[in-house]
Parts: structure tokens; sequence; C-alpha cells
């Protein structure tokens, strides 16, 4: 299976770190974000990456090269201008080999099971599910959540709701009327697959965070030298 990292944002609310160092490039307890994502897939043997880019790219491609320092193979997907989580998919898929393949949000720090996720694409495809998306609590700077899990199906409304971790496994028909380098967002689609009863999900409990703020990265920070720290000690 193929992974996608989405590494294009412009990282706003992460000004003024963002300024001149691209969200996925921040460093976090010693390592840049995204190579967290390269190496815990790595360990999963998921090894094929692509990774769309646009504002500071250039500076993504050169720290990461073609993944082999982290255990993986990447392909860049550079797109210019931004073309939002959909279009941005859309744009990469002729990387991503005409199978069910797992998008990560590079925006994001998971200790997620990526290699029991992938088990479930086999649910994923024509006549079967569009996406599985992986849930979490909300969190505080986000109380209300995105959607609602019923069932083990995801809806756009209900009692249960939750918010999108931005992981999910995708088919590439879920994409199919966008117009490779249009911009697209990626919500639209899915609730018109959650209307035709056509997206799964589960609800993940384990350390997930939103890392969309200074004050989130610094914190997230601290936590992970203090735990590091903690084992160094017990050892």
């Amino acid at each position: 299976m193929r992974v996608m990292i989405l590494a294009a944002g412009r990282g706003e609310r992460m000004r003024p770190l963002t300024d001149a160092t691209p969200k996925p490039l921040l460093v976090l307890a010693g390592k840049p974000l995204i190579v967290w994502h390269l190496e815990r897939l790595a360990a999963a043997g998921l090894r094929d990456v692509v990774i769309n880019h646009a504002w500071l790219g250039e500076q993504i491609e050169a720290q990461l090269g073609d993944g082999s320092r982290y255990g993986v193979r990447i392909r860049y997907s550079p797109e210019g201008a931004a073309l939002e989580s959909a279009g941005g998919i859309a744009h990469a898929l002729p990387l991503l080999n005409g199978g069910t393949f797992l998008v990560v949000n590079g925006d994001i720090y998971t200790q997620i099971d990526f290699a029991a996720l992938a088990a479930r694409a086999s649910g994923i495809g024509p006549g079967a599910a569009l996406a599985h998306l992986v849930l979490v609590s909300n969190p505080e700077h986000h109380p209300t959540g995105d959607f609602a899990l019923e069932g083990g199906r995801v809806c756009s409304d209900g009692p249960r709701r939750l918010t999108f971790s931005g992981i999910g496994l995708y088919a590439p028909q879920l994409f199919a009327g966008i117009q490779p380098g249009t911009r697209a967002q990626l919500a639209p689609l899915l609730r018109k697959a959650m209307a035709e009863g056509r997206v799964t999900g589960e609800h993940f409990t384990g350390c997930w965070v939103d890392v969309g703020t200074p004050e989130r990265l610094a914190q997230l920070d601290a936590q992970l030298r203090a735990a590091s720290e903690r084992r160094d000690g017990e050892a």
C-alpha cells in the first residue's frame, strides 16, 4: 500500500515559525515533525510514500531526499500553489498506484498502529466503502467535532460527534471528479460518500495531537522530551 503525507499547507497558525520553515520540518523532540511519520510508517512496513508540497517545498525535498535514511522510498508531488487536501490528493493519484491508499496529515503527531490500519484496506474500493476515517475524541480547541460515528459508519451528523484525525484510507474513485491541478476540499467529497453510506470509521483513543500552533508544538515537545528522559532513567 502507498501512503501520502499532506505537507503543502502554508501553516498560517504556526507563524512566525513557518515564515522561513515549512510546517512539516518544524522540530519536535529533536527531529522534524514529518520524520516521526516516516519512521513509524517504515516500522509498519509501509515504505512507498508520496509527499505533496507547495510552501517552501524545496526545503522538504532537500531535507528528506529519497527517504532511504528513514527506511522509506519518497516521491514528491509539487503543487506550486497549494491545492487543498482533495485537490492535492487528486493531483498525486498517478503516484499512488491505482489502489487503496493511506493519507496522513503532515501537521499531526500520533502513535497509531499504521500496520493495523492498513489491514483494513480490503474493505475499501469499488462496490464497497470509498473511505475509512480515523476519528479521535474532540480536543479542547475543537469541542464540537466533525462527524458522527455510528455502528462503524461515519455520518455527517449524529449524537456521537468526534474529530477527524487527518488519517484515512481512500479509494481513488472518491477523487474521480476532480481535475488534476484544481483546488478542492476533502470534506464535501466525504459528506457525499457518507450520504451514500460509503464511509466507515473507527475511534482511536491513543496518542494524537493536532500540532497546529506554536504553543501546542512547545507543549508536545516538552512532553516527549520528559518521556524520553524517564525511559533513559529506567534503562
